[in-house]
């Protein structure tokens, strides 16, 4: 940024956004001061400390491994220890994401932070207030049973004056308490012994309250990971090759000597860096180095329909089953009627408005990351064995990165620039490029769907045949990063699967196959057109295919869509619940068959979906409008019903379930990675566009709170049915059925002049 620039934050302070006048942000020194001071040792999950600390001004820090990506799970968090301690949700802080003071709890994906983190928090709060209950009936005299708690005092019942507060109890003093800690992560169980609240008590979880993390934001307060500095850093940049599966045959450090403030070229294996004192000389640097790079030895697809069909006729590695219930072929032979489908799902993008940032600080045997990962302690194993040294010798502090959705679940720019600190013995800060971001960040796997069902003569499925084929994630917790790979350090597994849900298993079919097949994919070497989890991993695209041919069914043989669902939701009364009421909400007016036009150029249309994922339900309405011109589809209003278990933050899970919509209509309506045979082309926000603002639909949401359901993820769900829903809408004001996203005007129009064909 040269001095004529305005920063964000330096544009709110001069508009008057920020009226007083101090010190908001952590200066240089104290984040160095944060990765020199030495921990006191590695927490312990069976200590209570390690959890939970009360200050001597009241407050009470929680401590975890969690790390807030802007879904409120800070808030969240924050208010399930408040409700265990009878204490306001604002004396609660919460400690994320360094792996010096917290627990590993797992990386934040999945949407299963509040599901399998909060337990961990309740417990463990639940363990602090038994503690401080007994401290304080030694101090007051009086037995357990008869104190009560508010807000942090403890009184005696009938004597409300004989009272102590926690801080008075135990501020600034550790509790010295053991409590009971069994498995690891994501499975550990805290505290089991311990009595926690009943949920028909709770005040302060499923009330809505602010997000601690929004005011920061609004102001320019908060520190996300692009503004960290520390004294004495440099800035570094990685060269990447041209095209895939390329090394470099030799580098001509003279090219970059002249350029002021280069400080070095860093090659190991076939990563190639630089580092400089100021951004904009690395940048320089880095566009300027001669590299000569070996040719490839293998090339992409060429364009989508290679890509497709190498995914039909690949063999797979694995089968992933969410449904094989009877003999689908038995039943097809004795359908009445038959219907078959191939659906088709492009590579997608993460789409992170700011791209990857990290600083590394390596000394020696020593690494301190600063870093916007979504698992700290994913990003600490990878970057010890990266620098060959000891876990416990790397610290990884977060701060929050521009989004996410499963992006910063591998955190390639932390790896970049530990390569890059180690090899200059300084902090070395690295920024991607946009380029870079859009052209080597791991996608959303592509897939293709292929469907068979069958029905019988009073127009019951008899039959249901669901294969997904996809490509694995290439990126994921059991491979390595992208500089791991570039220097030699080898996956071992051929990565995660793309998730098995969505392929109709929700609904009761007599006979029913659901496989997700996954296909190696044909690059075993560092390449642009890698994979990785995308939000709702594979699930949007299954729940696209299965619910769009559920609807075809229904309109062939003339039944309503929410009807013709409601059949085969017998024995799923919150599944039937959850459509039931976005169909009343809506005011549903039964829909058997489109209500076509042909003389309107806009048409109008709705359309339904619903989605189980992780034991959460969601049902969505689409109002759409269809310009028969020009193919354009708006989006006019899209109406979510909601269950996600018993909700902690009302606010906090409508703000995810918008979140989840929008990101829904952009990925269904203009998300498409582009590529040819050397990588891909979509490097920009001109070709690899999202949803703008003006194009936001109006957003309705019904949530359903459950308290006889534990809480569960909103990070996910609500995204999963929109395409579906858009899909179906788009048939009901037109008559036509898409089949491959995302649903540009070329391809709308290209439908709608098929079907206009004289037969």
């Amino acid at each position: 940024m040269t001095t004529a620039e305005l920063s964000r934050r330096q544009f709110l302070k001069g508009t008057g956004a920020l009226i007083v006048s101090f010190n908001l942000f952590p200066s240089a020194s104290d984040l160095f001061a944060q990765s020199t001071a030495a921990p006191a040792g590695e927490p312990d999950p069976t200590q209570l400390d390690s959890w939970i600390a009360v200050a001597s001004d009241g407050t009470v820090t929680v401590f975890t491994s969690k790390v807030e990506l802007g879904t409120g799970i800070e808030t969240a968090l924050a208010q399930i220890a408040a409700e265990e301690l009878d204490v306001s949700w604002r004396k609660i802080k919460v400690d994320m994401g360094d792996t010096s003071k917290t627990i590993d709890q797992a990386t934040t994906s999945g949407s299963r932070t509040i599901e399998r983190a909060g337990p961990q928090i309740r417990q463990a709060a639940a363990a602090a207030r038994k503690e401080l209950l007994r401290l304080a009936s030694e101090k007051l005299g009086a037995p357990v049973e008869k104190l009560t708690v508010r807000d942090g005092v403890v009184s005696v019942a009938g004597i409300p004056s004989k009272q102590v507060s926690y801080a008075q109890l135990i501020g600034g003093k550790r509790f010295n308490v053991t409590i009971q800690a069994e498995g690891k992560a994501g499975e550990l169980k805290l505290a089991q012994d311990v009595k926690a609240k009943d949920p028909k008590q709770y005040k302060t979880v499923g009330s809505p309250v602010q997000r601690f993390d929004l005011p920061p934001k609004v102001t320019g307060e908060a520190v996300y990971v692009h503004d960290v500095r520390v004294p004495g850093m440099l800035h570094g940049r990685v060269v990447r090759p041209p095209v895939i599966n390329t090394a470099p045959a030799s580098i001509d450090e003279e090219s970059v000597k002249n350029i002021s403030g280069f400080v070095k070229v860093v090659r190991q294996g076939s990563f190639v860096g630089v580092v400089a004192k100021t951004q904009w000389a690395a940048i320089q640097a880095a566009q300027a180095l001669k590299v000569n790079w070996s040719k490839p030895a293998t090339k992409l697809p060429a364009n989508v329909d290679e890509l497709y069909a190498y995914l039909k006729n690949t063999k797979s590695f694995t089968t992933l089953k969410a449904a094989d219930k009877g003999d689908p072929n038995t039943g097809l032979a004795k359908a009445k009627k038959q219907y078959e489908a191939t659906f088709r799902w492009p590579f997608q993008m993460h789409g992170m408005i700011g791209p990857s940032c990290a600083v590394a600080d390596v000394r020696g045997e020593q690494a301190t990351i600063w870093s916007g990962c979504q698992g700290p302690f994913r990003t600490r194993a990878s970057i010890a064995t990266l620098l060959n040294i000891p876990e416990k010798n790397v610290r990884i502090i977060y701060h929050e990165a521009s989004g996410s959705y499963g992006r910063m679940s591998n955190d390639d720019s932390a790896e970049d620039a530990a390569l890059l600190s180690r090899a200059v013995r300084a902090p070395v800060r690295v920024q991607w490029s946009r380029q870079d971001e859009h052209g080597w960040e791991p996608k959303g796997p592509a897939q293709l769907q292929t469907l068979k069902a069958g029905v019988d003569d009073a127009g019951k499925i008899i039959a249901w045949e669901f294969t997904d084929y996809s490509l694995p994630w290439t990126v994921s917790s059991i491979t390595t990063l992208l500089a791991s790979e570039q220097v030699g350090i080898k996956s071992k597994t051929p990565g995660s699967g793309n998730g098995n849900q969505g392929g109709g298993e929700i609904y009761n079919f007599e006979n029913s196959k659901v496989f997700a097949e996954e296909i190696p994919w044909m690059q075993p070497e560092p390449i642009p057109l890698r994979t990785s989890n995308l939000r709702a991993p594979g699930q949007l695209s299954r729940v696209f295919a299965s619910e769009s041919l559920l609807n075809e069914i229904a309109a062939d043989l003339g039944v309503d869509p929410v009807e013709f669902r409601l059949r085969y939701l017998t024995s799923d009364q919150r599944g039937t619940e959850v459509l039931k009421t976005v169909a009343e909400k809506t005011r549903w007016q039964k829909r058997p068959a489109p209500a076509l036009n042909s003389n309107a150029t806009t048409a109008s249309g709705r359309g339904v979906a619903m989605t189980r994922r992780s034991n959460g339900y969601a049902a969505a309405v689409a109002d759409v409008e269809v310009n028969k011109s020009t193919g354009n589809v708006t989006v006019k209003r899209i109406t979510c019903a909601h269950d996600c278990g018993l909700i902690v933050n009302p606010d906090g899970v409508k703000n995810q379930v918008e979140g989840n919509i929008v990101q829904g209509v952009s990925r269904a309506l203009v998300e498409e990675v582009t590529f040819d045979g050397n990588g891909v082309t979509s490097l920009d926000w001109k070709d690899y566009p999202i949803l703008k603002f003006s194009d936001i639909p109006e957003l309705d949401i019904v949530l359903i709170n459950r308290q006889d359901v534990a809480p569960l993820g909103a990070g996910e769900l609500a995204t999963v049915p929109i395409t579906a829903a858009i899909a179906s809408a788009i048939f009901d004001a037109t008559g036509i059925r898409l089949r491959e996203v995302p649903f540009t005007p070329k391809r709308v129009l290209a439908a709608l002049q098929q079907v206009s064909r004289p037969a």
